[in-house]
C-alpha cells in the first residue's frame, strides 16, 4: 500500500517527505512529523494506535486505513478533541467501495420488514491480510445491524441462529478484495458485490482523505471526503 500511496500522491503533484518503516523507527519523531502537512497510515493491528497517537500528540493530521483494532477508536477521537488535531479512519479508502457501503445501508434499511429474507456476508482477500473478518466486512455487518433489528451481532462462521449476522472469510491468492451481501428466500436472492482489481483504489481514496484534513480539526470519514 505505501508504494502505491507514494505513486498516487506524486501523480496528483503532491511529495513524500518522510516514509517509515520497520527499519527507520527512529525517523518516526516530532521533527520529522512536523514536516509534512498530512501522514497516512497503513501499518499493523498492534501499532495503529501508538503511531495514530504520535501523530495527534505531534500536530500533524492523520489519515489511518489499518484495521484490526478499532476496539480503541473511541480513544483515538477523545485524543484528537483534546489535541485539537485532525484524524480521519476508513476501513476501505475505495470511493467505490464507500458509495457501496451507502447502498449497504440503504438496502438493509428497505429489507428491514422483510422478515422471509435471511442475510449473510461473504469477503474473499489474499492470504496475506492478517485480520478477519477484514474492516470493510465489518463495517457493512454494522450498518445491517443498525437497520435489520432482528439480528443482534455478528459471527465470522457459519451460524443458524436467526439473530446472528454471518460472515464467512475465505484467503485465496491473488484477491485484492470481494465483498458480498446476500439476501435469500425461498422465492430469490438480492445481492450486492463489490470486487475490486488492485490497490490503486485504495490509495487514492487515502491520497483524497489527505487533501480533505489538511487545515482542518475533528474527525472525520469518507462519506465527507465524497459528501455522501
Amino acid at each position: 500500500m505505501g508504494k502505491t500511496i507514494e505513486e498516487v500522491a506524486i501523480a496528483r503533484g503532491h511529495s513524500v517527505v518522510l516514509k517509515i518503516d520497520a527499519d527507520n523507527l527512529a525517523d518516526f519523531n516530532k521533527g520529522n512529523l512536523q514536516k509534512a502537512d498530512v501522514a497516512i497510515e497503513f501499518t499493523q493491528p498492534e501499532n495503529a494506535f501508538e503511531n495514530i497517537t504520535k501523530c495527534l500528540e505531534f500536530g500533524t493530521p492523520i489519515v489511518s486505513g489499518t484495521t484490526g483494532w478499532t476496539e480503541r477508536l473511541g480513544e483515538i477521537e477523545k485524543k484528537c478533541a483534546k489535541e485539537k488535531g485532525a484524524m480521519l479512519y476508513a476501513s476501505n479508502f475505495s470511493v467505490g467501495v464507500n458509495i457501496f457501503f451507502d447502498i449497504n445501508s440503504r438496502l438493509a434499511a428497505l429489507m428491514q420488514p422483510h422478515k422471509e429474507y435471511e442475510v449473510s456476508l461473504e469477503e474473499v482477500h489474499h492470504t496475506q491480510k492478517k485480520d478477519a473478518p477484514s474492516g470493510t466486512a465489518i463495517t457493512l455487518a454494522e450498518q445491517i445491524l443498525q437497520k435489520i433489528s432482528r439480528k443482534k451481532k455478528w459471527v465470522n462462521q457459519e451460524t443458524g441462529k436467526p439473530d446472528e449476522l454471518e460472515i464467512i472469510s475465505k484467503r485465496v491468492d491473488p484477491a485484492p478484495g470481494t465483498h458480498v451481501v446476500k439476501y435469500h428466500s425461498e422465492i430469490d436472492d438480492i445481492e450486492i458485490i463489490h470486487t475490486a482489481h488492485s490497490r490503486k483504489g485504495f490509495a487514492l481514496g487515502a491520497v483524497l482523505a489527505a487533501e480533505y484534513i489538511e487545515g482542518k480539526q475533528g474527525v472525520f470519514s469518507m462519506k465527507d471526503v465524497l459528501g455522501l
